[in-house]
């Protein structure tokens, strides 16, 4: 089902691509994004993962690099039925996370700097554990992939402010261009929104159940979703077409990469972290700690 998905992901930002080709260069244009779309498509499938950790420049991390950090990871990954996921270190303030790879056996793990000196040991395993849930629901290729192609779509819409010479100007000129310019990043992040809103639940349910403390991921969303939203992530704002991939938006407002949030509200997410704790046992997945 998710690889479905990733395809039907694929051919709507082709299709995108190729609108924004055709507004800028006519039929001209429509062919070069196609041929563009195409090799941007094989390149996302077999290289987003890597892509994003070096858009946020993550560095490896290395059990002896970080050998807690390194523990936590790979027992939960056992928790998961998972093989321990690549751990990357993102040296940024802002505490934040997300997951990456188009496999389980080629995932990995990025956390900010940020989020290990804000949170304490037991809302570290309840983000890590949530990654790890994007990883096990074989997320993280389509997410990656929409990162990669959405960042394509608009650079390609950059170019339209660029792109104009005495003759003609794409199919219907000035007009093209501007509507090329504006409504494609749009149109991209819409196409982001619609795959990775109702995720996050999702991961957040199955982490609660690999770390067994649903509470401890709801205190760390709280944390994190109050904290990032005054502390910068430098390289999210240089790549705001990524922001999907984290455990809460890395974005400061102010700016229209916020207009579409890429996440649901983070209230609403806590509540139901709470009700489940609630409502379901953790304790023997506690008692394995």
């Amino acid at each position: 089902m998710n690889f479905l998905r990733t395809m039907v992901l694929l051919a709507a930002l082709t299709a995108l691509f190729m609108v924004v080709g055709y507004l800028l260069g006519g039929s001209t244009g429509l062919i070069v994004a196609f041929v563009v779309a195409m090799a941007t498509n094989m390149y996302a499938y077999w290289n987003s993962g890597s892509l994003a950790l070096r858009m946020h420049n993550a560095d490896l991390v290395t059990p002896s690099s970080s050998p807690k950090l390194y523990a936590t990871v790979d027992r939960l990954a056992q928790n998961a039925g998972l093989p321990t996921p690549d751990i990357y270190l993102i040296s940024s303030s802002q505490p934040n996370a997300f997951a990456t790879g188009r496999s389980p056996s080629k995932a990995a793990i990025a956390v900010t700097a940020g989020l290990l000196r804000l949170l304490d040991q037991s809302e570290i395993e309840g983000v890590i554990a949530h990654e790890l849930a994007h990883i096990r629901n074989r997320d993280t290729l389509t997410m990656t992939v929409a990162a990669t192609i959405a960042g394509a779509v608009s650079m390609l819409a950059q170019f339209a402010m660029f792109f104009r010479n005495g003759r003609r100007q794409g199919a219907i000129g000035v007009i093209g261009i501007l509507l090329a310019s504006i409504f494609a990043p749009i149109a991209a992040m819409i196409i982001q929104l619609m795959i990775s809103r109702t995720r996050e639940y999702a991961a957040d349910r199955l982490g609660a159940y690999i770390s067994g403390d649903p509470r401890s991921l709801a205190s760390a969303l709280r944390k994190i979703s109050t904290t990032s939203a005054k502390v910068t992530m430098p390289s999210a704002e240089q790549h705001p077409t990524t922001a999907h991939l984290f455990i809460c938006n890395p974005l400061i407002g102010g700016r229209i990469d916020n207009l579409f949030s890429t996440h649901p509200n983070v209230d609403n997410r806590i509540a139901a972290l709470q009700e489940l704790a609630e409502t379901e046992s953790f304790e023997t997945v506690r008692r394995q700690r």
